[in-house]
Order: C-alpha cells, then sequence, then structure tokens
C-alpha cells in the first residue's frame, strides 16, 4: 500500500473541487482561424509607452517622483456625522487610465533609492 493510493481517492475531498472525467476524444483547444481579433484603439498608447521606459536613474528625479505620486489616493474619504459614518467615497485614482503606469514608475523610483542609493524609503510609504 502506499501512499499516493490514499491521496488520490481523497484529492477531490480535500481541495473541494468537483473532479470529472474528460472525453479523450474531444478537442478542448480552439483552432487559430476560429478566434476573433478585436480592434481596439488606443489613444493613450503612446503616453503608456512614454511612462514605461523612463528609466529612474538619479537620485534627484526619484525624489521627485516619489514625492509627486502620492502612496494612497487621496481621494477616498467616508463622510462622518456623529461618529456615524454616512458614506463612503471610493478611491478615483483606479479610473486614472493611466493609473498603472504611474503607480509603476513611482514603484521603479522607490526601488531605485532603496536598492541603488541605500536610502530609506519610509518617510514615502
Amino acid at each position: 500500500m502506499s501512499v499516493s493510493d490514499d491521496t488520490i481517492k481523497y484529492l477531490a475531498v480535500a481541495s473541494w473541487v468537483e473532479v470529472k472525467e474528460i472525453d479523450s476524444d474531444r478537442d478542448f483547444a480552439t483552432p487559430v482561424n476560429q478566434t476573433q481579433k478585436r480592434f481596439r484603439l488606443d489613444l493613450l498608447y503612446p503616453l503608456r509607452q512614454w511612462l514605461n521606459q523612463i528609466d529612474v536613474r538619479h537620485p534627484k528625479l526619484a525624489h521627485s517622483v516619489c514625492k509627486l505620486i502620492p502612496a494612497q489616493c487621496p481621494f477616498e474619504r467616508d463622510i462622518n456625522l456623529f461618529g456615524r459614518t454616512l458614506f463612503h467615497i471610493p478611491p478615483m485614482c483606479k479610473l486614472n487610465p493611466l493609473y498603472e503606469e504611474v503607480v509603476m514608475l513611482r514603484f521603479r523610483a522607490l526601488c531605485y533609492l532603496a536598492d541603488e542609493c541605500g536610502e530609506d524609503i519610509t518617510p514615502y510609504c
């Protein structure tokens, strides 16, 4: 008796996944000619590329980027009245179409300051 015999029998119970046998006759891959290609015009693509290509190699630039781009969304708020939360304003930063690129630029600047310059980056967090 091996351990794998018991393990295979009770794998579906332990992982909460329903195990179904797959028909080996059926092909699940979609042929290349049947995939639909959608043309999507991205007007901000040049700006995205420019932000992604900024190479942070100077401490002054890295400090400026970290000061300019906030760590958290400044628009997120809880509106309170007499100690009770009336409503919550969600972060609006994620509506920015360049949000990911700007956050990655800030991350690269923080990594440069911490790894290359050996500076403490806790004031920027």
